[in-house]
């Protein structure tokens, strides 16, 4: 047995590591041992995940992303994906085409309305199944508006990893923006619009569960 004898600035830098190593690794941290896990609960992995929107901008296309959103599975059974429901939440003031000037404007009130409408989401209602394939149902909600959808989705498989299991899908829509009080349009001289109305999003998830420790 001996004793460490530790000076008054190595405690405050012992006391400011202990909080602060928790906040840095909450993202990836395990459950911890005792802590009960809803064996339903499958959390949406975004660093594996993706999703994206594009719209024709003349005889082009644009392509964008949002670089802050979040969303949670629930699946009762693995075996069984068709009985899942998906949330998901965009933040609409962190959409990104690589453009800055693009960016703000679609921020604006043309657009997004970002300061009044902080999020986009989608909650899914029911999902009919076809093998691999699915008609994903739920309602999507933009600038306030929402509006009933069905997505084509599609399940790409359920693996077991480092104690732990991964299920994958992806799914795409394409919704009309001015349904949901997106209007912001230019005419284009000589006939036509500079904007297409039809918006597609696609979506391909990485959920994540970590079973239940005894």
């Amino acid at each position: 047995p001996f004793t460490v004898h530790r000076s008054p600035l190595m405690m405050k830098r012992l006391v400011a590591l202990a909080f602060a190593l928790p906040i840095a690794a909450f993202a990836q941290a395990p459950t911890p041992a005792g802590t009960p896990v809803d064996p339903a609960a499958w959390r949406i992995d975004k660093t594996h995940s993706e999703l994206t929107f594009q719209i024709r901008h003349f005889m082009s296309r644009v392509r964008g992303t949002f670089r802050d959103w979040k969303g949670a599975v629930a699946l009762p059974d693995p075996a069984k994906w068709e009985s899942a429901t998906i949330d998901v939440e965009i933040q609409t003031a962190s959409v990104f085409t690589d453009n800055d000037r693009r960016d703000a404007d679609l921020r604006s009130s043309n657009f997004f309305a970002a300061d009044s409408f902080p999020t986009i989401t989608f909650k899914s209602t029911r999902i009919e199944r076809n093998g691999d394939a699915a008609k994903i149902a739920g309602n999507l909600t933009i600038r306030g508006v929402t509006k009933p959808v069905v997505l084509d989705g599609h399940f790409l498989g359920l693996q077991s990893v480092n104690g732990g299991q991964r299920l994958g899908f992806e799914a795409s829509i394409t919704v009309n923006r001015l349904e949901y009080g997106v209007k912001w349009n230019r005419a284009v001289e000589g006939g036509g619009m500079m904007l297409g109305d039809e918006v597609k999003i696609e979506i391909a998830i990485e959920a994540t569960h970590q079973p239940p420790r005894s």
